[in-house]
């Protein structure tokens, strides 16, 4: 999968995440947590996914 785009080394792994579960936590992504959490709010900026959750200290994300 190819994900140029994204910077993170492991970004084409957390991208397969959201295309095959129902709802991903940042948490459980291939990435450091920081690292995680600003990929999840990017891809919501890019409208790729969406957060599912609407709450501030734990967050769902997917399509």
């Amino acid at each position: 999968m190819c994900c140029s785009w994204l910077r993170a080394k492991e970004a084409g792994d957390a991208v397969e995440m959201f295309l095959t579960r129902d709802a991903v936590a940042p948490s459980a992504l291939p990435l450091p947590d920081r690292t995680a959490r600003r990929l999840c709010g990017r891809l919501v900026e890019l409208g790729a996914v969406r957060e599912l959750t609407g709450r501030d200290t734990f967050r769902l994300y997917g399509l």
